[in-house]
């Protein structure tokens, strides 16, 4: 595949010159909808005075993964959100095709985050991607891409990130959530090959696609600022959490029978081995068997549907580090400020909760 090409000019995007000090609306061309008409994606491009770091935060890489789009729809609105130095460029949707169906893919049903760098020459998304690589990564010294679960599932606010690259780390750190999952990612996605090319990424993970949730455009948007203070591009102090935990191996519990699930967890919560996680019962309700914790973990995401059949996942347990027992996690995040606290609660909605049965 290609690679991008050097890096371009902080001043002139897609023809319009943005000054100093000049916050402009452009557009940028990916592709042709099946009219022969341009397909558009709008971007928000904010530029301090004083000169500094380039960054992106792009939202709706697949189209049907919205809660970003609150958090960068956010951040554009707010007249106080003013630089000390740098260049923002807030992207809300940035996978247009996809989000116009309400989709996680494009017309051709590829998915744009296993499609890059791209192509000029490729299938349509390779085509997206490169046009996407090249005249915005290469433009960027850092970046932040947010997402959600996919369809059924619900996430708890992570950010994964590969933390073997130091400035990747840097962000990730910064970025403030309390769990982050190290890994480089999928090959070929947006924020390993981003990375890869010399623009640390990182992907923050939360909630639900088809919705925006308050507590998680909060999370994202606290994250971003903490983010731009790190990179002293906002002249404020870092939220910080009283911790923050690396998962670096997790595992998704699967159904062995079909059945209706009555959960006993939700997304965020800290769990023991052995601890029961979800009761499959028949439709009228006879308990069939009971799923557990193969390890002392925490609650990364779940399905939000409770009719399952044998293999389909229930719920993705990040496993602790060996130094954070469960009952030493509850201490820490007993001192929370409330925030993580209002997203579990919120995240929590999307599951009918049970009492696990008397062992």
């Amino acid at each position: 595949m290609s690679k991008p090409g050097p890096k371009k000019s902080i001043s002139d995007w897609f023809g319009k010159k943005i000054a100093p000090g000049e916050a402009r609306n452009v557009h940028l061309t990916i592709g042709e909808s099946y009219s022969s008409m341009n397909v558009e994606i709008q971007i928000h491009i904010r530029r301090a005075i004083e000169e500094g770091p380039v960054v992106f935060v792009t939202a709706a890489l697949h189209g049907d993964e919205i809660n970003g789009c609150g958090a960068v729809r956010q951040l554009i609105q707010d007249d106080k959100f003013q630089l000390l130095k740098g260049t923002i460029v807030l992207i809300p949707v940035l996978n247009l095709p996809a989000f116009e169906r309400h989709s996680r893919y494009l017309p051709d049903r590829r998915d744009l985050n296993r499609s890059f760098p791209g192509s000029p020459d490729g299938s349509l998304a390779g085509r997206m991607a490169f046009t996407i690589f090249n005249e915005i990564v290469t433009r960027c010294d850092y970046g932040i891409d947010l997402h959600t679960a996919s369809v059924r599932r619900t996430n708890y606010p992570t950010v994964r990130a590969d933390l073997d690259n130091p400035e990747v780390r840097r962000i990730a750190e910064a970025f403030g959530s309390e769990i982050i999952i190290n890994g480089k990612g999928p090959k070929n996605s947006f924020r390993r090959e981003a990375s890869a090319a010399g623009c640390p990424t990182i992907i923050m993970e939360g909630g639900e696609v088809w919705k925006v949730e308050p507590g998680i455009v909060e999370t994202a948007v606290r994250g971003i600022k903490n983010v731009l203070i790190e990179l002293k591009m906002l002249n404020t102090e870092i939220e910080r959490p009283p911790y923050q935990i690396v998962i670096e191996k997790s595992k998704w519990i699967r159904a062995d029978q079909g059945g209706f699930l009555d959960f006993h967890i939700k997304p965020g919560d800290i769990v023991e081995q052995d601890q029961p996680l979800a009761t499959n019962t028949t439709i009228i309700g006879e308990g069939q068997s009971t799923i557990h914790a193969p390890f002392n973990g925490v609650v990364m995401g779940m399905t939000s549907l409770p009719s399952i059949s044998p293999g389909e996942p229930i719920c993705n347990l990040g496993k602790l580090p060996r130094k954070y027992s469960p009952d030493k996690f509850e201490k820490l995040r007993a001192k929370e400020d409330g925030l993580e606290q209002q997203v579990m609660e919120e995240l929590g909605s999307s599951v009918l909760l049970t009492e696990p049965p008397e062992e």
